[in-house]
């Protein structure tokens, strides 16, 4: 059935892909967005000008809409208090307009960082938004999704992980002992659009259906499949990775850009369990890491991000 849904973050990694899956399925869409002009968005999607955390672009982006999906945040920032007005305050703000407009559903993508709030002021914004979320579950008829690291064509945030994956020695900052959960950025969007349909409500943490998620070793054997040729890993010790987060933090107060290397992340990447608890948004057909990394790695050559390998990858690493 086709829907108006309204969405945050299309023109972000995820949101992209949720575009196309939401599309795909016939819904009409209207997305919030800064410049409409350079969103690069496909032409029959609404846009509305604004920033998330605007009451007056929130009230339009929602007007009608029978759906809400908000992927928008704030994925790196210079203070804490900066993650907070986006991921917590900028969430209310959207669930208010959401509920004052009567919208039937609100499907807020959160992050599995949302878990271990202590650990980064990211994880901590990102828990706050859930429980402003949740504070308006009546109305809202809210479902929380919570990923884990997501990856796929077109994500530069996962690129030095899978360049890595694809040389012969991968330098690797976290703790060989660590075991994580994984999802495709397809599969996260088709979860998103699952949820507009299915009556479940509150908390759900999601993955690509790997029964105990992967370790360290399952990734490397895969991309030793993938590259035809063994993957050594280095683990680095957690003090390397954190002075080069330090001075990454001083760099960034002094130009005012904050980038994605900060004392939070690397607190995260050490963290030792990130395996998602299923819940009950699982997928029949999931894309596992196997089958993932080879599109992704073939995408990223493509697109002139990786070097083209001398010979052609194989496809059915497992």
């Amino acid at each position: 059935m086709s829907r108006l849904i309204a969405i945050t973050g299309a023109t972000g990694f995820a949101g992209r892909h949720a575009l196309s899956v939401l599309l795909a399925r016939g819904h009409r869409l209207r997305a919030l967005v800064r410049t409409p002009a350079r969103a690069a968005l496909p032409a029959e999607v609404e846009t509305v000008q604004g920033e998330l955390g605007d009451a007056e672009a929130g009230a339009r982006l929602v007007a009608g809409a029978d759906a809400v999906i908000h992927f928008a945040g704030a994925l790196s920032a210079l203070r804490r208090e900066d993650y907070f007005r986006v991921n917590a305050e900028g969430t209310a703000k959207l669930a208010d307009a959401a509920t004052a407009a009567r919208v039937a559903r609100f499907v807020h993508i959160s992050s599995l960082s949302a878990r271990e709030p202590a650990l980064s002021a990211y994880g901590a914004s990102k828990r706050a938004g859930e429980e402003a979320v949740l504070a308006r579950m009546a109305a809202l008829t809210a479902i929380i999704i919570r990923p884990p690291a997501v990856y796929g064509p077109g994500d530069r945030a996962t690129l030095p992980l899978i360049r890595g994956l694809t040389q012969p020695v991968a330098a690797i900052p976290g703790h060989a002992a660590s075991r994580f959960s994984l999802i495709h950025a397809g599969d996260l969007a088709r979860i998103a659009a699952m949820a507009l349909e299915v009556d479940d409500t509150g908390i759900h943490e999601v993955s690509d259906g790997t029964p105990g998620g992967y370790g360290w070793e399952d990734l490397i054997r895969i991309a030793s499949a993938l590259r035809g040729a063994p993957v050594r890993p280095l683990f680095l010790p957690r003090a390397i990775p954190a002075a080069v987060a330090f001075a990454a933090e001083a760099a960034a107060r002094l130009t005012g850009r904050p980038g994605m290397i900060n004392s939070g992340k690397i607190a995260e990447l050490y963290h030792r369990d990130w395996v998602s608890r299923e819940g009950t948004l699982a997928l029949p057909d999931p894309i596992t890491f196997g089958q993932g990394l080879a599109g992704t790695v073939a995408w990223y050559r493509e697109a002139g991000w990786l070097p083209r390998a001398p010979g052609a990858d194989r496809r059915s690493a497992h």
